[in-house]
């Protein structure tokens, strides 16, 4: 069954039959699935009133345990939130009354961010729902393909030190 991206390998053969696009088909499909995922997972998230980075927030806090608090550093590190979001996204979470921000006991110049109990709540409720949604978007593989993808995404990241 042939796709978008077999369309545009077939264009580049016959007007560069010089050139090996092998790697725009796989290059080319990740970026195509990527789309597809980021739109079906904001679909989701959009239905809490959230966006992907408040979700990143609030999972990783969740996940961290109940009592852990973590640093915009360390949340910047451990959610797949970039560095000069933490504090917008953290003051949106605050202001919706997500999360709380307090100084450290031990050094004043370092915040710890922490889920409060509508926080938790609300993850709680978001997480079985996108968990959900990925099982769908994953349906069309078997869980042995599954398997195999990810471990193949786990070696490609690998390039990258992610």
């Amino acid at each position: 069954m042939a796709d978008h991206v077999d369309q545009v390998l077939a264009q580049w053969a016959e007007q560069r039959p010089d050139l090996d696009v092998s790697p725009m088909a796989v290059i080319g499909r990740l970026s195509r699935a990527a789309l597809g995922v980021g739109a079906e997972l904001k679909r989701v998230f959009a239905e809490h009133d959230l966006d992907r980075a408040s979700f990143d927030v609030l999972a990783t806090l969740r996940r961290n345990g109940p009592e852990r608090c973590m640093t915009p550093a360390e949340l910047t590190r451990s959610a797949m939130v970039t560095s000069g979001a933490i504090t917008q996204r953290l003051d949106r979470l605050q202001s919706r009354r997500l999360v709380s921000r307090t100084p450290s006991d031990t050094d004043g110049r370092v915040v710890l961010v922490r889920l409060t109990q509508e926080g938790r709540e609300l993850i709680d409720r978001v997480l079985p729902d996108h968990v959900e949604n990925e099982r769908r978007i994953l349906s069309g593989l078997s869980r042995a393909e599954q398997d195999q993808l990810a471990d193949l995404l786990r070696k490609l990241l690998e390039t990258f030190s992610m």
